[in-house]
């Protein structure tokens, strides 16, 4: 199963940084009898392993590459590549870079790097539909896109960023299968289209008789683009025990050279890919 991760945004909302927005250090990690600092996209990672992720594509923007330095080719168990946005067109733009290394067959998880929920389990939880929302419940939903959906968990409509959304459910993360993320990149791909945001387009898709389902099984979600959001998740992760570790980081010296690169289709770590049987480019 694949996970992308979406992280070629510039951050604007919580600069200056000296760092990508992705490595911002939130709440701790337990590796055995260790704590450490956590990066806050190291949660998401956490929760796409739980859901059985074991390939990783992770988006970023030509000057981000403190983030490959960081993870590198794996992490758990899972296989990390790379590739680039080159400029920032939005989050379809960037989730259908992805599209190369994704089979028809394949299920794929999707999160924000930036954003730290719960449930921990919430993507292991959704089954194999084509296409599930993984909804959560929040104060502010006109900050985010809020999910429409019926008593049968049908999804019905995306209010992206509408001032009075009708439900206070927002979408934090889904999991869809590559066969329809590749038709709806045909259908992005139209004249007269290439949506900005993920709800518009699967507005366009619902409209055109297709179906996505709604999970509202979320109980926390907070955006730590903001210094706002970081306050609040620091609050809500030290409510809470420490994330234990479902891998540990393997230990590279400061002075080696990194294996992969980032470039246009950045390949994974050649060793890993002997390993596992399967290659990128």
């Amino acid at each position: 199963m694949w996970g992308i991760i979406p992280a070629a945004g510039r951050g604007s909302r919580i600069q200056p940084l000296a760092f990508s927005k992705e490595l911002l250090p939130v709440g701790s990690l337990q590796e055995g009898e260790a704590e450490r600092p956590l990066a806050v996209s190291e949660h998401l990672i956490q929760r796409m392993l739980l859901a059985g992720v074991d390939k990783i594509c992770f988006v970023i923007s030509p000057g981000k590459s403190d983030i490959l330095e960081y993870y590198g080719g794996s992490i758990g168990g899972a296989q990390i590549c790379y590739v680039v946005q080159e400029q920032p067109a939005g989050l379809c733009d960037a989730l259908f870079r992805a599209l190369p290394f994704i089979g028809e067959r394949e299920l794929v998880c999707v999160g924000l790097p930036d954003t730290i929920w719960f449930p921990s389990d919430g993507l292991a939880q959704l089954g194999t539909k084509e296409l599930e929302f993984l909804l959560f419940p929040v104060e502010q939903p006109q900050l985010f896109d809020a999910v429409q959906f019926d008593a049968a968990g049908d999804v019905k409509k995306i209010e992206v960023k509408s001032p009075a959304p009708e439900s206070r459910w927002v979408w934090g993360a889904f999991k869809i299968l590559g066969r329809l993320l590749h038709e709806l990149h045909a259908l992005w791909l139209e004249p007269g289209r290439r949506d900005e945001y993920w709800g518009t387009l699967i507005n366009a898709h619902l409209e055109r008789g297709g179906r996505a389902a709604a999970a509202p099984i979320g109980d926390a979600y907070v955006d730590v683009g903001t210094l706002h959001g970081f306050r609040t998740a620091t609050r809500l992760l030290e409510a809470r025990a420490p994330e234990t570790a479902a891998w540990v980081r393997p230990k590279r010296s400061a002075s080696a050279p990194t294996n992969g690169k980032a470039r246009g289709h950045a390949s994974l770590d050649g060793t890993a890919r002997a390993q596992n049987g399967w290659d990128v480019g």
